[in-house]
């Protein structure tokens, strides 16, 4: 390692919820700990691109764990029922196929914004002492002792350990000649904030039209007391882009068509964006010196709604195996440390993937067969009460040996 570089014990490109969330972990569990998020996007950007996320019971504990929960939930919207209809879209009446309700140990889910997430961590991360660097990777050389960055301004870091948390389209996992797996769907999604006339009540809904899902996701009241909700509305790729780019009139009248009046009056908010879907897995979680978190690692149809809390199940169990090492005095950045991380998420990956690869596929798609097994399934589950609580329970953590931060333990 050279010593003319300022040094880190980790460094984690990427500052959006994983990358943030990552840092403060380790930082309250192994004080003195050095560590630095370097992320070129501003604050206000990361949290301008209209998305919302559902935090599931695992998330929620290790919010609780990390001491931020209570800002969280300030500005979350609790997820009390979730309702799930099959139609085409001329159909005048849509059917409710499968319902979930919020049981006695609290809601299916919490919604909440991506800017409000990532401004609670960023505060807390600050407060815990991490570096918060306004520069991107532009390339790393790992070696024996660390690995060295540079920066795309021009400055040169060194760290024991380089997490990557810079999303789908890894710009480390590149260098690192990381392979993926990828499957397109044929399909982009439209993010959107919507206000509304009538309240949600807590109720999150998901229309699955022969374009593909189509999705309302209850959020919190805005200043002026309007009710919102979080939508993510799946089209052909070329439709998408148009319903992107549209006017508001437009668009709320095509949102109209499918949602019908049960929020009354639509009104477009915000910046609307076309993000294309597919699953994207790496094909390894680390190689020397760099480990993969978060979409870096894995991304996925939003059908299962499982993209964040997948990735805060990668930073638990890093943090875990990273401040256990770190303790004993061990170089965060060995071999054995890393494999044991890559070797305690890749079931866990491989599970969620699987599902929501083959709830992607039944669900996008006409054909009249389909459309008749996956509603027929759909009313089975929802007449089998112990079904329907072990999906709740599956969706709600991870997979297996379950990190300490997902039961709501410290470091």
């Amino acid at each position: 390692m050279r010593h003319d570089l300022m040094t880190f014990d980790v460094m984690i490109a990427g500052g959006n919820y994983v990358g943030l969330a990552l840092a403060l972990a380790l930082a309250q569990a192994v004080p003195g700990v050095r560590l630095a998020v370097i992320e070129p996007r501003r604050p206000d950007e990361l949290g301008a691109d209209g998305r919302a996320f559902a935090i599931a019971a695992a998330g929620r504990r290790l919010f609780e764990a990390l001491g931020v929960w209570d800002e969280v939930a300030a500005v979350a919207s609790p997820v009390v029922e979730m309702v799930i209809t099959d139609s085409r879209l001329a159909d005048v009446v849509r059917p409710v196929f499968l319902t979930f309700e919020a049981e006695r140990d609290g809601p299916l889910a919490h919604m909440v914004g991506n800017g409000a997430l990532v401004a609670a961590l960023r505060r807390a991360a600050a407060a815990a002492g991490v570096a918060l660097l306004a520069d991107a990777v532009a390339d790393f050389t790992s070696g024996a002792g660390a690995v060295e960055v540079t920066l795309a301004a021009g400055g040169r870091l060194a760290s024991r350990l380089l997490v990557a948390a810079d999303g789908g389209r890894s710009r480390l996992r590149g260098l690192a000649g990381i392979g993926v797996n990828r499957w397109d769907y044929g399909q982009s999604a439209v993010v959107a904030t919507i206000r509304h006339e009538r309240p949600h009540d807590g109720r999150a809904e998901e229309h699955f039209l022969p374009s593909g899902p189509l999705a309302t996701l209850p959020l919190a009241d805005d200043a002026d007391g309007r009710h919102r909700s979080s939508l993510v509305w799946a089209e052909a790729p070329a439709v998408a882009e148009r319903l992107a780019r549209c006017d508001d009139f437009l668009f709320e009248s095509e949102l109209t068509r499918r949602l019908g009046q049960r929020f009354g009056t639509l009104e477009a908010v915000g910046r609307r964006a076309a993000h294309p879907l597919g699953l994207t897995l790496a094909r390894r979680l680390v190689a020397p010196r760099l480990a993969l978190v978060g979409d870096a690692a894995h991304a996925m149809h939003p059908i299962a709604g499982q993209g964040l809390n997948l990735g805060l199940n990668d930073v638990a169990a890093l943090a875990e195996v990273l401040a256990d090492g770190l303790r004993l005095g061990r170089d965060p950045g060995a071999a054995d440390l890393l494999a044991d991380y890559e070797r305690w998420r890749l079931a866990d990956i491989l599970r969620v993937s699987a599902t929501a690869d083959a709830l992607t596929r039944l669900f996008s798609n006409d054909r009249l067969a389909l459309r008749l097994l996956r509603d027929v399934g759909l009313g089975v589950v929802d007449r089998l009460p112990p079904l329907k609580r072990w999906l709740m329970t599956a969706a709600a953590g991870p997979a297996g040996r379950a990190p300490k931060l997902t039961l709501g333990t410290r470091l």
